[in-house]
């Protein structure tokens, strides 16, 4: 009986078929955001298991694994690592539907060779088989890199960060590993406890002490350079929404000190500074021409009781309100007004904003280059079979999918990297249905570049790696 993972997974059609074995089967992977440690990269770890590998930090799992009724403890605990996985294998049977199911088994197909679907009865086999490989030099960090032909990693970094393992890594990998600038702490003003820990944190690094506005800007600019000097190409900008108020230079200080003082500041204030401080950011993205990120609409933390105890990134957020597009505009439209809008993309959560988001991007796209404003790949909740399908179609009913600049995994797992593939037959599979309904005409001149752009060569374009 031919294996759940099969050469033709997800492609339904023979155009399909034909498309991805051609074309974007073996192109190599961009991947322009995640969240990989850089650490771990640096010092090539070798997990000792797969529970080390699948279950450390994944959200996604713990929130399945929650959900099925599987103790905190198996989760996040303290328990045997076998004890872990037997926990996630009794999981997956439920996942059927969920991404889960279908990344799970294509981890285990394209790293280990193994395509018996987990299940309680095959956990032990499973953990014992993958576990010893991976306890090998092949198997390693890097290795399992290698393995899956990754070109480029952008890792996700915070303004404060020394860039040390960046630094190891320069010339001593041939994958390049560039940091991504996310300075989404100097945004968060609702606990002025935290905000005043940052700026602390800010001023150590920077040599400089921070007393006003225009001291915060001069030492985010001197960091922004830093990064730069590093390799950086991109930032990262994790809102709930996109920010805009009229707001002078004077009162911004005036709210930036409030804060730093300990004070509570109005919901007005708030957007305002907000407003500024993302402004001032943009500027600075636009001054090295690197592309800047707007990743939206994510309703973070939700559980107070757990956020507590675990912090964030821990499996408690979900999909959050659709999005001023009053704001959005108004907010792009301000940098544009003084030609400092850098090349961006834009990620939704809400797939209610999929259509007012391609849209919003054609309003700033001038004519001086492809795509200078893109929408980006359908993001966390959305990066499922539905929600990619969604997203294809609504790009190419209202976009350009071919400048469509592709997938990126989004993930802290070194096992991630089949949901290129994934998406890669989704798109194959979204255009030969077209192909063979006679929407799209079946020449090789317009698919071929079509799906490598996609799956590969927009990305190598838009950031000039």
């Amino acid at each position: 009986m031919k294996p759940f993972i099969h050469d033709d997974f997800l492609l339904g059609n023979k155009t399909a078929v034909r498309l991805y074995h051609q074309y974007s089967e073996y192109q190599p992977i961009i991947d322009f955001h995640c969240h990989l440690s850089p650490s771990m990269i640096a010092d090539d770890r070798q997990f000792a298991n797969l529970t080390q590998a699948w279950l450390e930090g994944d959200h996604y799992k713990w929130r399945a694994m929650r959900t099925n009724g599987i103790d905190e403890k198996y989760c996040t605990g303290k328990v045997p690592d076998a004890e872990k996985f037997a926990k996630w294998a009794e999981t997956v049977p439920f996942t059927v539907g969920n991404p889960l199911y279908h990344w799970t088994h294509l981890e285990l197909a394209r790293y280990f060779s193994i395509t018996d679907l987990l299940s309680p009865k095959t956990s032990k086999s499973i953990f014992e088989k993958a576990s010893s490989l991976l306890q090998t030099k092949e198997f390693s960090v890097r290795s399992l890199l290698k393995r899956m032909k990754v070109e480029v990693i952008c890792t996700t970094d915070d303004p404060a960060d020394s860039l040390e393992y960046h630094k190891k890594l320069k010339g001593a990998f041939e994958i390049s590993v560039f940091p991504t600038w996310r300075p989404d702490n100097v945004v968060k003003t609702e606990d002025p406890a935290k905000f005043k820990a940052y700026i602390n944190k800010l001023e150590q690094v920077s040599g400089t002490e921070i007393k006003d506005l225009s001291h915060l800007v001069e030492v985010l600019d001197s960091r922004h350079k830093f990064f730069n000097d590093m390799g950086g190409k991109a930032s990262d900008h994790g809102l709930d929404r996109f920010y805009f108020s009229d707001c002078t230079a004077s009162e911004a200080d005036r709210i930036f000190k409030k804060v730093l003082n300990g004070d509570i500041i109005s919901t007005e204030e708030e957007e305002k500074y907000k407003c500024v401080i993302m402004t001032e950011l943009c500027r600075m993205n636009h001054k090295r021409g690197w592309t800047q990120q707007f990743h939206v609409g994510a309703m973070r933390n939700n559980n107070a009781r757990m956020f507590r105890q675990m912090g964030p990134d821990t499996g408690w957020d979900s999909i959050g309100v659709a999005q001023d597009a009053n704001k959005m505009s108004k907010f792009l439209s301000s940098l544009d007004e003084t030609d400092q809008l850098a090349k961006s993309i834009l990620y939704n959560m809400n797939p209610a904003d999929n259509e007012m988001m391609i849209t919003m991007a054609g309003n700033f796209n001038d004519g001086t280059q492809p795509v200078k404003v893109q929408y980006g790949a359908a993001w966390w909740f959305l990066d499922q079979k539905n929600g990619m399908e969604k997203h294809i179609s609504d790009l190419a009913s209202l976009g350009l999918m071919r400048r469509f600049i592709g997938m990126v995994t989004d993930s802290r797992s070194f096992l991630s990297y089949p949901r290129h593939e994934y998406f890669r037959r989704l798109v194959c599979n979204y255009v030969g249905e077209e192909v063979e309904k006679g929407i799209i005409p079946d020449e090789e001149e317009l698919l071929k570049p079509l799906i490598e752009g996609i799956s590969y060569k927009n990305a190598r374009d838009q950031f000039r790696f």
